[in-house]
């Protein structure tokens, strides 16, 4: 890969311990890309903005206590799931809730107005991980999905599993853990579904059922542009081969190839959705059929990385120093 030795810095906001962010940083180092790298958590406390428009794109200085950078001269932006701006806590409500939502739109406004690339803008990111989207753009664009079901209404939810005829899963619609008064946190996993006990506890929330698919294995592909890295992911445990998540003692990891017809279709997916970087989950049946289950366009990747080798950071760093489209 050859080292870029000119052009604008890269912006990489984040939270301020995130290993994936750090692998990246190291890369365009490497490149010899300059870099400010920074949670939106500590704006305006410690991170300061200044910028003018006169009849032409936005100009001014992003900086915090060691470093600042020209608006106008950023190449690219890395968002990974920062904190939100935070004004000082010795302002009161209802002024502090109306200060930080002036501090987002301000500072994220700012992001957005900017010509450049991003991995990945938190707008289309947010409209492209709710799963109620992604299956129906994943099928037309001639992806296999499972068959599934969103519903508040338990005999609905019985009679799917009459008609699948077959084993049912129930999943979460969204990611994030359970958070409990004491600080706890626990993920919620996939859970195999006895049509028998299914009650009135559906009505409580909306629920996602599908079909289970009788899988040989799975694999996360992750896809950076249009390179793609696939990691076949073995369960070995019970609980693993339900929801691989749950385990990851009893993983093992191979790298595999992409069929065509299934790169064409994430391809196609990502377009739809005008995204850069996607983190796709599919199960690959006996036969070899691929089936997506969703993605996560900010989903980690760097334990994939980590156990398999496959070069997911430096195509990152590629792509944010190639810069504006």
């Amino acid at each position: 890969m050859t080292p870029h030795l000119s052009g604008g810095p890269v912006l990489v906001v984040t939270k301020e311990l995130d290993p994936a962010a750090d692998l990246v940083v190291d890369e365009l180092t490497i490149r010899h890309v300059p870099v400010m790298r920074f949670d939106m958590g500590n704006f305006p406390s410690s991170v300061a903005l200044s910028a003018e428009h006169a009849g032409a794109p936005w100009a001014g200085i992003l900086a915090d206590d060691h470093r600042s950078v020209r608006l106008e001269e950023v190449r690219a932006v890395y968002y990974r799931r920062p904190r939100l701006p935070a004004v000082s806590e010795e302002l009161h409500e209802p002024q502090r809730t109306w200060a930080n939502e002036q501090a987002l739109a301000g500072l994220l406004g700012m992001l957005y107005a900017l010509p450049v690339t991003w991995v990945n803008r938190p707008d289309t990111d947010g409209i492209a991980s709710h799963k109620p989207g992604q299956l129906p753009v994943a099928a037309a664009h001639g992806l296999r999905t499972p068959r599934s079901l969103i519903t508040t209404d338990p005999q609905a939810a019985r009679r799917f599993c009459q008609t699948v005829g077959g084993p049912v899963i129930c999943k979460p619609l969204m990611g994030g853990p359970l958070k409990y008064p004491d600080g706890r946190r626990t993920g919620v996993p996939t859970t195999l579904i006895d049509p028998n006990t299914i009650d009135d506890s559906v009505t409580v929330t909306a629920h996602l059922f599908q079909e289970q698919i009788p899988k040989a294995h799975e694999v996360r592909l992750t896809v950076v542009g249009t390179d793609m890295f696939a990691a076949e992911i073995h369960a070995g445990s019970e609980a693993a081969r339900v929801d691989w998540r749950s385990d990851y003692d009893a993983l093992a990891y191979d790298v595999c190839e992409v069929p065509d017809d299934v790169r064409v279709g994430v391809l196609g997916w990502l377009a739809h959705f005008r995204l850069s970087f996607g983190a796709f989950d599919f199960a690959v049946t006996q036969s070899g059929d691929w089936v997506m289950f969703e993605c996560n366009p900010s989903g980690e990747w760097s334990w994939i990385q980590n156990k398999t080798g496959l070069p997911i950071a430096p195509h990152i760093a590629d792509l944010l120093a190639k810069g504006r489209p």
